[in-house]
């Protein structure tokens, strides 16, 4: 493969076609969702950063892929944010200069040109982990949290998401990382075939393993879940009035619990009792709590608060989940001090959201308890985790992608909520304002059918309750704990080598001294 590198003399063609092989894994997501693809599109990307003639190349072909990789997953907010988004993609896609190192660090050419058979190994544990290391720093909220990472294009296929409640979504990360560097081996170092195809058996012995032997949901009852999607409106008036008449269309259909999207009423109930009195009398009408989500300054505290508020017949039941995972420049900006600008750019926020303190598991009827997360939040492993931990019946989640609607943001959007599920063991309602609204199954399998972006309208899920815990709920991100003991290990020997040729160096050669005439000195003379 060494012509693959002389083809790249010139270094800004070179980057050029590295973030071009970054961006390939995006198709593996809604839309295209070419779940399968994601098993070779890193390929190209590893293939390149192997060729690389130094290490400094490498590392650079690593950030080239990486902006690549941010700004193709998140194209849509270039009409929001123009050219900050830009901007965080090059900051970061530096993310990946040290995976790509360790790329050509392990899979690089040697003296002989074949990399020893237990670098190829090293490399199927190594390189997945060190991508997960990837995943874990972006994944912090003020990074913009872990939208698309690796193994949530798995959402639709049954056995990841049986992976998926052993190890969430980071189990599914390393081992499609792991398939990625055995073809490559395949495909660059034929003579090293023997370990790569070991990996891709173990991979397979993987899935088939929590196939087999990971626990089932243990469906224990049924509920009715309404969704109301308003669609496009204009002001948060006429969204009311929308919902309000969408919702008259269930009664008599017997629902438990009725949930409207992000933002759905635009006034603080404490401020607009007549609001709170018009919901009240649907919950009365419908026989159903109805779980709104308010977008407005609190009346009782200072700030903006998204706030999910579940009313029932009497009016507000006084359960209230206040937002706590904010999306960046959306609805805060980080240090505003600095990045302020971000405003005159783009549509930034202009007043930073307040932030909530804490979970919360709500009682909407007898017997059902639901733990509602807000837009971006169902990214977020650990939220749908703790929810269920501390007792949640079913996942609900308000969202609105309005902003978004041409582009591919509420697909991906509404595609999480199948892993959340299956991580969970619970199913999950994901309603917008505008689309796409969908259900899943205490699997992760989906309940009806999605509500597109061109539909305004209500929809009756029959969604069924799960009892028992997943592996994942018990035990945790452990994927990412042995990713980060693996990089240890690996940071410790590398330590050692490089320590150990001096401790072990031999003496330096002294050539023996000579007399006047020229002939080696002889001892005891």
């Amino acid at each position: 493969m060494k012509w693959f590198g002389d083809w790249f003399t010139s270094p800004w063609r070179r980057s050029a076609v590295a973030a071009l092989a970054g961006a390939l894994p995006v198709l593996a997501f809604p839309a295209p969702a070419l779940w399968w693809w994601a098993y070779v599109a890193l390929v190209p990307w590893i293939l390149l950063v192997r060729s690389a003639p130094t290490a400094r190349r490498a590392a650079f072909d690593g950030w080239s892929g990486g902006f690549g990789f941010m700004l193709a997953m998140h194209h849509w907010l270039l009409p929001s944010l123009h050219v900050f988004t830009l901007v965080i993609a090059a900051l970061l896609g530096a993310l990946w200069a040290p995976w790509a190192w360790l790329v050509r660090r392990f899979l690089g050419t040697v003296a002989d040109g074949v990399p020893a058979r237990g670098r190829i190994l090293a490399a199927l544990l190594v390189l997945p982990s060190a991508w997960l290391a990837v995943e874990l720093v972006r994944s912090w909220q003020g990074l913009g949290g872990p939208w698309g990472m690796l193994g949530a294009s798995q959402w639709q296929v049954e056995p990841a998401l049986r992976l998926a409640s052993v190890g969430g979504v980071w189990l599914l990360s390393f081992l499609v990382v792991a398939v990625n560097v055995a073809l490559a081996v395949l495909v660059a170092v034929p003579a090293s075939r023997v370990p790569a195809v070991a990996g891709l058996v173990a991979t397979a012995a993987t899935a088939s393993a929590a196939w087999v032997w990971a626990p089932r949901p243990d469906v224990d009852g049924r509920v009715r879940i309404a969704v109301v999607q308003p669609g496009v409106t204009e002001g948060p008036e006429h969204r009311f009035d929308r919902e309000e008449q969408l919702t008259r269309r269930l009664i008599g259909q017997d629902v438990d619990l009725i949930v409207w999207g992000e933002s759905s009423v635009g006034h603080d109930l404490s401020d607009r009792p007549d609001l709170a009195g018009r919901l009240a009398a649907l919950s009365r009408a419908t026989g159903a709590d109805i779980l709104v989500n308010v977008d407005a300054r609190r009346s009782d505290r200072p700030g903006i608060y998204k706030s999910s508020i579940l009313v029932g017949p009497d009016g507000p039941t006084g359960a209230r989940y206040d937002k706590m995972r904010l999306v960046p420049f959306g609805e805060y900006i980080p240090a505003r001090s600095l990045l302020g600008w971000a405003t005159s750019v783009g549509k930034a926020a202009g007043e930073d959201r307040r932030r909530g303190t804490g979970q919360v598991v709500m009682n909407a009827g007898p017997g059902l308890r639901i733990g509602p997360m807000v837009c971006f939040e169902t990214a977020f492993p650990d939220m749908s985790r703790h929810l269920t931990d501390d007792g949640a019946d079913v996942l609900v989640a308000q969202s609105s992608t309005s902003t978004f609607q041409r582009s591919w943001a509420p697909e991906q959007h509404a595609s999480l909520a199948a892993l959340r599920a299956a991580e969970t063991g619970r199913p999950f309602v994901h309603a917008t304002l505008t689309g796409v609204s969908a259900v899943y199954g205490p699997g992760g399998h989906r309940i009806g059918s999605w509500l597109g972006t061109d539909a305004s309208t209500t929809s009756v899920y029959d969604v069924p309750l799960a009892d028992g815990t997943t592996p994942y709920v018990r035990f945790g991100d452990w994927p990412v704990h042995l990713a980060l003991l693996v990089l240890a290990a690996l940071g410790l020997t590398e330590g050692a080598r490089a320590v150990r040729p001096r401790r072990n160096a031999p003496a330096p050669h002294v050539p023996p001294a000579r007399t006047a005439h020229g002939s080696p000195a002889r001892p005891g003379r």
